[in-house]
Parts: C-alpha cells; sequence; structure tokens
C-alpha cells in the first residue's frame, strides 16, 4: 500500500470514528437515538461501497434493534459462510472510541477494499447491537441473535472474527499487561501489536489467521488459542461458540492496554490511525488468502 493510499485510509478511518465517538458519542439502549444514528451512518457507507442492506431486527422493551449485515455471495456455491463482525453500541458514560468505533471503522474500510473480492465461502460482514452491558452475554446480544439465527439456518459457519478494540497502541516498556502472569515470559512487554484470541476447538482458524495477517508484515501480530484464556470471550465471537462455531476475537486486548477502557475518555485522539491502517491491509491480505482458497479446507 503506497504513501498516498494509507494517508486516505488513516483520514477515513479517523472520519468514521470522528463521527461515531465525537459527534454521536454514547450510543446504547439508554442513547437509543445516537444508536440509530450510527446504524444508519454504518449502512451509507456500506451502501456508497457497493453491498446491498439486510438486518437482523428484534424488540427489546418495545424498541428495535438492528444488526446490519452485508455479504459477498460463494464464487463456487458451496453454501459455506465465513463472518467479521464488530459491535456499534458502548457501554453506558462512554463515548466508545476504540470501544467500538474503532471495529466498526475498521470493518467499514474492509467492506470497501474487498468491495470486488470473490470469496470461495460467503463472506459475511455484520455490524452488530446491543453487545455492551445490560445485554453482556445475554440472548439479547446482536451477535447472539444472529449466531442463533445461522444455527436456526443450518448455515455451515467455517469461521467468525470479531473486531474488538483495535486502535490502541503503544512502544513504551511495560505498556502491555497480561490476564495470566505466565504469559509476560512469551509475549511482548510493548502494547504494539495486534492479538487474535480464541477458544480452544477454534485454535486451528486462530492459528491460520494469525499467519495470514503475519504474512502481509504491515503489523506485529500475536495470539492465544489454549483452553481458558481468560478475556478471550470479551466480544462478540462468544455468541458463535455458544452456537459451537469457530470464532476469534481481534483485539488490542482492551484494558490489558487501553487506560480509558469504558471511561468518558475513550475520545478519538487517543487512538493510533497509522496502525489502524496497517491492521485494514493485513486484514485485507488475510481475507483475500483466506477466502480465496476456501478458509474451510485450510483450517
Amino acid at each position: 500500500m503506497d504513501a498516498i493510499m494509507t494517508q486516505g485510509l488513516e483520514a477515513r478511518l479517523r472520519m468514521h470514528v470522528e463521527y461515531l465517538a465525537g459527534e454521536l458519542g454514547e450510543r446504547n439502549s439508554i442513547r437509543y437515538a445516537n444508536l440509530e444514528r450510527a446504524r444508519l451512518y454504518i449502512e451509507q457507507a456500506l451502501i456508497q461501497a457497493g453491498y446491498l442492506i439486510q438486518h437482523d431486527a428484534y424488540e427489546v422493551s418495545g424498541r428495535t434493534y438492528r444488526n446490519v449485515i452485508v455479504e459477498r455471495q460463494s464464487s463456487k456455491g458451496e453454501g459455506e459462510v465465513f463472518i467479521v463482525g464488530a459491535h456499534y453500541d458502548t457501554a453506558p458514560g462512554t463515548p466508545g472510541a476504540d470501544d467500538n468505533a474503532s471495529g466498526i471503522a475498521v470493518l467499514l474500510e474492509l467492506a470497501q477494499s474487498l468491495r470486488d473480492f470473490a470469496p470461495a465461502p460467503t463472506m459475511r460482514l455484520v455490524a452488530f447491537a446491543l453487545e455492551e452491558p445490560p445485554f453482556y452475554r445475554s440472548r439479547l446480544m446482536g451477535s447472539r441473535v444472529h449466531a442463533r439465527r445461522c444455527r436456526e439456518r443450518a448455515e455451515r459457519v467455517v469461521g467468525m472474527m470479531s473486531l474488538e478494540m483495535v486502535g490502541c497502541y503503544s512502544d513504551l516498556r511495560g505498556s502491555q499487561q497480561y490476564p495470566l502472569p505466565f504469559m509476560r515470559w512469551f509475549y511482548p512487554e510493548r502494547g504494539n501489536f495486534i492479538a487474535l484470541a480464541g477458544n480452544f476447538p477454534s485454535r486451528k482458524l486462530v492459528r491460520q489467521m494469525a499467519a495470514w495477517l503475519s504474512a502481509a508484515g504491515s503489523l506485529p501480530v500475536e495470539y492465544a488459542a489454549f483452553p481458558l484464556v481468560p478475556g478471550a470471550g470479551l466480544s462478540d465471537n462468544w455468541s458463535f461458540w455458544k452456537e459451537g462455531y469457530p470464532a476469534l476475537m481481534i483485539t488490542d486486548t482492551a484494558f490489558f492496554r487501553n487506560p480509558h477502557y469504558h471511561l468518558p475518555s475513550d475520545v478519538p485522539e487517543t487512538l493510533d490511525y497509522a496502525r489502524m491502517a496497517a491492521l485494514v491491509a493485513a486484514l485485507d491480505h488475510a481475507m483475500r488468502a483466506g477466502l480465496g482458497l476456501g478458509i474451510a479446507s485450510s483450517c
């Protein structure tokens, strides 16, 4: 990716985050109007990229919530589906720049970069509603609704990636913390990498996706997929585990690195847009490598 393209990508990522976390701010069931404005913004960006919008719509306490869904159909007609998702709501009291305007911004730019891609399995991109408390790990999470409907339709979901907080990076020593003491022996002390986390049944998907991301050479990559990784199920990938699908989280590791987690200080100025652009480039490479071949055969 040349310098002009990179600069343009950084500017677009910043634009998405500044609208969602700057102009709108808190967006959730408490700030329902802002949540709806965020959804419409996401839909407009995807329409401009050439996609047709679909929804998972469902009711909670008399209000309608919608997952925003777009697809590129399988080039082989084999019926397999690979999902990339990010939630567009925020925790109460925070504007949610990293959590999770960063994930949505990367999702939107990935959709743009893959708009002409012909994947082997169907590629589905989803912006999920209601990931944050009080709906977290309930049947009313947007991703839980979608994963359940995938199972009800007997869809062959060969993998799912959740983009969860992907904008915070640091080159300072000691900037990266870990949930288990022994992890310090094997993982970096600087929070300058992107992490992939999954459960043990998803380990092949995690390892292969980490290899594809690393091959892009644009951003350091670390991964963990051993039994009982603390924090590995803190995002929408958990919903797909509940339905028996392989799924992973791509993250800057949230509160293990970002001091603004779930606070009013989680604002656009705290993010690293150059590294977010590097992540988009790496994801583009990984998706073309994995979905071009047919990810089920590789994992």
